[in-house]
């Protein structure tokens, strides 16, 4: 007797849908990780504290908060598709509203123009995720997003080099004395503004060019038939489907697991730059650990899911967590390059988090119930929104306990990784 054939983790009739949408993965994540940085580069050349600078974060995930919900209600009235389209719409309104923003230098004016770009991604990842889940079966569903999410580290080595290459060693603000310290405080008030309107040309420049490429995605995807699949063509009711949803207590607890994990993530991508300039470091230099950061996120990525072939997605996401939570108690307690490297090993563990969470919440969800469930888990990522603002006041405390306040920060996201622990282990005795 033949053994049963393995279902193929994309069928064939898929293969160009599953191309495309996977593109959108690697479009959004570009747009996170060119952002991460900017913190850093508005905090000098807008002379902001840490706290102020790290509401470039709350607009950009604040933005997931407020329109992911609206993204599926209109999924499930019309389609994927034209979810994709308007995503793609409103990621190229944002990028090209850095354009007045700049020309205005108002730091106020760069937040909307991100919280507006996310609103755009809020419907993408509404709508990409849960359509790459529906593309083969349910079997293997969670390993084909994991495969899916593995090419939105491209799009985010390509953001942070973009800012490491082209956007922060352009900028004079960041220009440093023989100590070490920052000229641009130094300077007249005239001086300082001739600077800012360079530097923010160049802050600029990025997003207006990923505007250029969403277009022409926008284009082909509208020109490309997609295949209708379950979750926008139901006609439950929203109060019922949410009420069966919030029922689920692996996606209810999901759903909160979500948000501590973009919360971690968030944070410890944005503030690496500042946990290495308080050892001296600059920002373009800094920003190559994040690029060292990433790479092993995305090689971590493919490889834990290839593992998931062999061992179940929850108990990977367990053993993960622990490490990620061993690599952050390095970064608090080791002061010097050491911590540094801890902190920059925690994005080897985070690789598989953000799909495995997203896959093991909808497993038990009813594909009626798919679109306004992956609305909710997208939403979660409020939590980089929320506790970046944060660490930023923790890290503008200067000294805490004898301890860098920077190095102190990072118990934040400790915090996270010990609750994302506790939801693998006890998905592991359910399932």
């Amino acid at each position: 007797m033949n053994p049963p054939k393995k279902a193929p983790l994309v069928e064939k009739k898929y293969i160009v849908p599953f191309i495309l949408i996977t593109s959108l993965f690697a479009l959004w994540g570009f747009a996170n990780d060119i952002t991460n940085p900017m913190v850093a580069a508005f905090q000098t050349v807008m002379e902001l504290s840490a706290a102020k600078a790290s509401l470039i974060q709350f607009a950009f995930y604040g933005g997931y908060a407020t329109m992911a919900i609206p993204a599926a209600i209109f999924i499930r009235k019309y389609s994927y598709k034209k979810g994709i389209l308007l995503g793609l719409a409103l990621y190229a309104i944002g990028a090209f509203m850095f354009i007045p923003a700049a020309n205005k230098e108002n730091f106020s004016f760069f937040c909307i123009s991100l919280y507006v770009l996310t609103f755009g991604l809020a419907f993408l990842e509404t709508t990409a995720n849960p359509f790459i889940l529906s593309l083969g079966s349910k079997d293997t569903s969670t390993r084909r997003l994991n495969f899916a999410q593995a090419f939105n580290p491209l799009g985010s080595l390509c953001g942070m080099a973009v800012a490491s290459l082209i956007v922060l060693p352009n900028l004079i603000s960041d220009a440093r004395n023989s100590s070490g310290e920052i000229i641009f405080q130094t300077l007249s008030s005239a001086e300082k503004a001739q600077i800012r309107v360079h530097d923010l040309a160049i802050i600029r420049d990025p997003y207006v060019a990923i505007g250029i490429v969403v277009v022409a995605m926008f284009v082909l995807i509208a020109l490309v038939r997609m295949p209708k699949l379950h979750g926008h063509s139901e006609k439950a009711k929203t109060p019922g489907t949410i009420r069966r949803l919030f029922s689920n207590k692996e996606y209810r607890e999901g759903v909160v697991t979500q948000m501590f994990y973009v919360a971690a993530q968030i944070m410890i991508w944005t503030f690496i730059i500042q946990y290495a300039d308080n050892l001296g470091i600059n920002k373009a230099t800094a920003q190559n650990y994040n690029i060292i950061a990433m790479v092993l996120f995305l090689c971590f990525r493919f490889g834990g899911t290839m593992l998931m072939q062999y061992i179940p997605p929850a108990k990977i996401l367990a053993a993960f967590a622990v490490m990620a939570s061993i690599c952050t108690l390095g970064a608090i307690f080791i002061v010097g390059i050491t911590g540094l490297i801890c902190l920059v090993a925690v994005s080897a563990f985070m690789s598989i988090m953000f799909p495995s969470i997203y896959g093991i919440s909808l497993e038990k969800v009813d594909a009626q119930d798919t679109s306004l469930g992956a609305a909710f888990l997208v939403m979660a990522i409020v939590g980089g929104a929320l506790m970046p603002p944060l660490q930023g006041m923790i890290i503008d405390c200067g000294t805490i306990a004898s301890l860098p306040a920077v190095n102190v920060s990072f118990i934040l996201p400790l915090i996270c990784f010990i609750i994302i622990a506790a939801y693998s282990f006890r998905c592991i005795r359910r399932f």
